[in-house]
């Protein structure tokens, strides 16, 4: 890649949300966004005929989405089309609809300007909401939005250009009908203003494999088309117009990330056995069924973690039991997987919407969510519990129960899965009959009660996230208080050793589905404790198969013993840092890929 001269370099930070490093030239992505205009309509038959011309860009627009899915089908390797699904059925929303016609009858305007003003309602609902993933699903309603402005200006998709070389996809946000246009074996990387580590550029850029940065704000001011670049998806970096030194630097790195990545994934196909034969069961986290190849490519024995609230997402009605059933399905009995652990909703009130009284709470992630609105809301919980039901009669089913917090919580859940299953019964309907349930221990008073709760349950996850969050008192998406989170902390290792302990005294499994789990400097302590199974991103899993292997037990307990004398959370974590480093200094070299 020749490099410019008399021009400036820059260096930009973002989020890392696909590893890798690709050096190549810019292409400055552009939508077209619609200029929105705005109009009165002063007599009663305009406005009519505007709610036709509404209805008429709709129609035109799940056609094109419609396209787009079977391109996306089509296209090796691109796996997210469910995501075309969720736009058409933004498309066909009652709600959304209704806003919108309402808007041009009440108001006398036109449709592009009831779009816009529709569009900024659902804005303000995900803004307010806690939870990053959701928040991060606005960006669906609002790709849906532009669709329809385009159609009503008359506008086309712009599609990229056939290119000698492989490009490096600048654009203010990206979704898979995005992707679709553009000819996906040119493309390098993908750099954004907007997005985070759930958006739908993370999601297509890791099922694709490619390097991506999120999050830069203003990446599509500061790069023109042609302009060489270097993407770090790793370290999260964007560098613009790099100097002769800096682009043989980074060719460099390139090398090895490629050579490194390609020694772990021959890790991927064997067990996590230490040198002294102790195994420790390795699963995938998922939060969409598209990420099933890439969890079997690297190497999980079964889905450790199925995060159902996408269901719920961006729809004004509930999902139906046929609904449920249709993504379950596809989780259970999946070729290459021994066993798929699907969670129960963990969602709450505020993210009910249709229902404006549930969504004011001041403290959603510690208000009515997850169990507590289950255990409210029966009807919908026995819904999905039905649905799961069904499904595991075609492979081996786990359901786990998130926020369990108290012993009434589970034996509450457990009396509607018994309920469910004697009706499915009753009606004929096959039902597998090894399930086994588990709660997620992620809540301190759940660690203080594990002995009577693994007396109720088959197994035990660790959600690490919730739990860490909780027990230090810490917001999480608070930047102000995020350095205070720390998994290493003393009283977490502390809290996960005991419910081990616990679970093992009692006969059942323990598992770990938190980040936690898939940190590869975490590897030898989780090892040490004795973890019966960690659930990460597919992603992780070469890297940590990769230590375990690398490594014994007994070295792993000696590393344990001397970290859980300490009192202080950067001391562990300087002598953890220090060993990790000194016993796997190649492996762990770019950490995060």
């Amino acid at each position: 890649m020749p490099v410019e001269k008399n021009k400036k370099t820059m260096v930009l930070k973002g989020i890392g949300v696909s590893p890798g490093v690709v050096t190549g030239r810019a292409y400055l992505f552009d939508r077209l966004d619609a200029q929105i205009s705005f109009y009165k309509l002063d007599k009663a038959g305009l406005i009519t005929k505007e709610i036709r011309r509404f209805r008429e860009a709709l129609r035109v627009s799940e056609r094109q989405l419609k396209e787009i899915k079977s391109k996306l089908t089509e296209a090796a390797g691109l796996e997210p089309i469910y995501i075309m699904d969720v736009h058409i059925m933004i498309l066909k929303d009652r709600s959304f609809v209704a806003n919108v016609v309402q808007r041009i009858r009440e108001m006398s305007v036109n449709a592009e300007w009831a779009v816009r003003l529709t569009i900024d309602k659902y804005r303000d609902i995900f803004e307010k909401m806690d939870d990053e993933y959701l928040r991060d699903r606005f960006s669906d309603i609002r790709y849906v939005g532009q669709m329809i402005l385009r159609n009503l200006a008359g506008r086309r998709q712009e599609k990229i250009a056939p290119l000698g070389e492989g490009v490096i996809v600048i654009a203010t946000d990206l979704s898979p009908a995005d992707t679709a246009q553009m000819m996906i074996d040119k493309v390098l990387g993908f750099a954004t203003d907007m997005g985070s580590k759930t958006s739908h550029t993370a999601i297509v850029a890791r099922s694709i494999a490619i390097p991506a940065v999120v999050g830069l704000e203003k990446v599509t001011r500061q790069v023109r088309t042609n302009d060489p670049i270097i993407i770090d998806g790793a370290a999260g970096l964007v560098i613009v117009n790099p100097d002769p030194e800096l682009l043989h630097r980074y060719e460099e790195k390139k090398h090895h990330y490629q050579t490194v990545r390609e020694e772990a994934l021959k890790y991927a196909k064997f067990p996590a056995v230490t040198r002294d034969r102790y195994r420790i069961r390795i699963a995938g986290n998922i939060e969409f069924i598209e990420e099933i190849p890439s969890a079997v490519t690297h190497g999980a024995e079964g889905i450790g973690l199925y995060r159902t609230e996408f269901i719920y997402i961006n729809r004004e009605d509930l999902p139906t039991e046929e609904d449920h059933f249709l993504n379950y399905r596809r989780v259970v009995g999946v070729e290459g997987l021994e066993w798929a652990t699907i969670r129960t909703f963990d969602l709450g009130g505020d993210k009910f919407f249709s229902d404006p009284k549930l969504a004011k709470e001041m403290n959603p992630q510690m208000g009515l969510r997850a169990i507590r609105f289950c255990l409210k809301e029966i009807n919908l919980f026995k819904v999905q519990l039905r649905a799961i039901l069904r499904a595991s009669a075609f492979g081996k089913a786990r359901i786990l129960f998130p926020m369990i917090s108290g012993i009434e919580e589970i034996r509450a859940a457990k009396k509607i899965l018994g309920d469910v299953r004697d009706d499915l019964k009753g009606q004929g309907i096959a039902v597998g009959e090894d399930i086994e349930i588990g709660v997620m221990i992620e809540v301190p008073s759940a660690v203080i009660i594990a002995e009577e709760l693994a007396k109720e349950v088959d197994f035990f996850s660790i959600g690490t996230n919730d739990l860490i969050q909780y027990v230090l008192a810490i917001d999480r998406i608070n930047d102000r208080v995020t350095y205070l989170y720390e998994p290493l902390h003393p009283a977490v290792l502390r809290m996960i050793r005991k419910v081990v302990e616990i679970g093992h005294r009692a006969g059942i499994h323990v598992a770990m589905c938190g980040e936690m789990a898939g940190d590869p400097t975490y590897a030898m302590i989780l090892l040490a404790m004795e973890i019966d199974e960690l659930s990460m991103n597919p992603l992780a899993i070469p890297k940590v198969k990769e230590i375990i292997r690398e490594t014994t037990l007994k070295e792993a307990r000696q590393l344990m013993r001397r970290v859980m004398k300490m009192a202080s959370a950067v001391e562990i974590r300087e002598h953890v840092e220090k060993t990790m480093r000194e016993k796997f200094s190649g492996l762990l070299a770019g950490n995060g890929s």
